[in-house]
């Protein structure tokens, strides 16, 4: 099995499914039929329409998830950004199929709901949300499953991926065209992600042992309530280290309409940039900068308890708005970290995936993530994907605060009814991407 590499990519996620042993090419063929899908995702029920369980996880989860990339010296001064969402996504549906052990750790990693109900009607109502539309800006989450042509999965494992998480399945010749099946999933990506994620599967990432590739793909494209004048964005420092700046465009908000959401302790400053909407759902950008240089007072913010009671506190204030533009793109390959996290079993030959097709014979073999995001006077544009391979501080009150983002900040941009993180991550140099 291929354990290479896959491409990361923004707001989508992919799961490849592939057998342990080589024998497992020779099971019975699917009976016509078998992977087609209910027609549509399950509309929610009540349980869905508060998918408050499914955010909250997904934020602890994302918090979890920036404090072990941050831990890891690969990333130490490095940029950051993800979508905690669309790896969730693709996990989450990779975990309907686990059992025993492996179900256990997937689920306690994601912090997913036990109950069976909570769990599907939360993705689904959350994702119903998230694809409710708005004239005002684009946002859009979609899951597929990629199947194997000649190989027997359980029916109600099909189902389920198709009625609560909208993947439906297509059938695909991984065993004797890899190569163009490699090629359809990637255009699937590019479409989704309005081509900001190509090449999702890179050369070689599918082959003939590979039986399943599940895909979520997340885009988000908005402008600014209180955009940013170009022209009076200039050239300025950005301390990236201790005795060390590099110069980049620092946008500005200083006139009379530049009211924000805004929040401060002792060492932090807290701004919500609020994104324009219609009759859709509210989404914002929250930055976390800290007063000195060091990011621990940030990041020690993003327990969840810790970030609602930020939330929670901020007040609408005139403020002097200083902010960088910026792009940035990684990519990030994911089973040492998720092993690390608490799921170790998944990536093993004692996996336990036979929910998928009825035997023991899958386990990931690589889980991968990239994403993309650009920053600029208008709004924000994000995107990313997710692969699973499977083998076989205080001013007085009258004061008008000045938010100068110059030096290392972590950001979030969030869907603000639910409070749930779409995208997180940590800009310690906005010139590198």
């Amino acid at each position: 099995m291929n354990r290479g590499i896959i491409g990361l990519l923004l707001l989508a996620g992919l799961i490849t499914l592939g057998c342990i042993t080589a024998g497992c090419t020779d099971m019975p063929q699917t009976t016509s039929g078998q992977l087609t899908p209910p027609a549509g995702q399950e509309t929610p029920g009540p349980a869905a329409k508060d998918a408050g369980n499914i955010s909250a996880g997904n934020n602890r989860f994302a918090a979890d998830l920036y404090r072990h990339f941050a831990s890891d010296p690969e990333y130490a001064g490095k940029n950051i950004f993800f979508s905690p969402y669309s790896i969730s996504s693709a996990l989450a549906i990779t975990y309907e199929g686990a059992r025993g052990t492996t179900a256990d750790e997937i689920g306690s990693v994601l912090h997913l709901p036990q109950n069976e109900t909570l769990r599907r009607e939360g993705f689904a109502g959350l994702d119903a949300i998230l694809n409710s539309g708005d004239e005002n800006y684009t946002l859009r989450t979609a899951n597929a499953l990629w199947a194997e042509e000649t190989y027997p999965f359980l029916p109600e494992y099909v189902d389920v991926a198709a009625r609560w998480y909208g993947a439906n399945a297509t059938n695909l010749d991984f065993v004797n065209d890899s190569e163009a099946s490699r090629q359809t999933i990637n255009r699937w990506v590019e479409e989704k992600t309005e081509d900001r994620i190509r090449d999702l599967l890179p050369a070689g990432s599918i082959d003939s042992l590979t039986r399943l590739v599940i895909t979520n793909a997340i885009y988000f494209k908005g402008t600014w309530v209180n955009e940013f004048d170009a022209n009076e964005t200039s050239e300025e420092e950005f301390r990236v280290g201790p005795n060390e700046t590099v110069l980049v465009l620092m946008m500005q908000r200083t006139d009379e309409d530049a009211v924000y959401g805004y929040a401060e302790t002792e060492t932090l400053q807290v701004l919500e940039l609020p994104y324009a909407h219609g009759n859709g759902t509210e989404l914002s950008m929250l930055v976390l900068l800290p007063k000195e240089d060091n990011l621990t007072a940030a990041e020690e913010a993003l327990d969840a308890g810790t970030l609602t009671e930020i939330r929670d506190s901020l007040t609408d204030r005139h403020v002097r708005v200083f902010f960088p533009k910026f792009t940035l793109e990684t990519a990030y390959s994911l089973p040492g970290t998720l092993g690390a996290m608490g799921m170790p079993t998944a990536f093993t030959d004692a996996a336990d995936f036979s929910g998928i097709d009825g035997t023991k014979d899958l386990f990931i073999s690589e889980v991968v993530h990239k994403a993309f995001v650009d920053v600029n006077e208008e709004g924000t544009e994000a995107a990313a994907a997710t692969g699973v391979v499977m083998g076989v501080t205080s001013v007085r009150p009258n004061d008008t605060p000045v938010f100068r983002a110059d030096h290392p900040f972590i950001f979030l941009i969030l869907e603000n009814d639910s409070g749930t993180v779409l995208f997180m991550g940590r800009v310690a140099n906005p010139e590198s991407s």
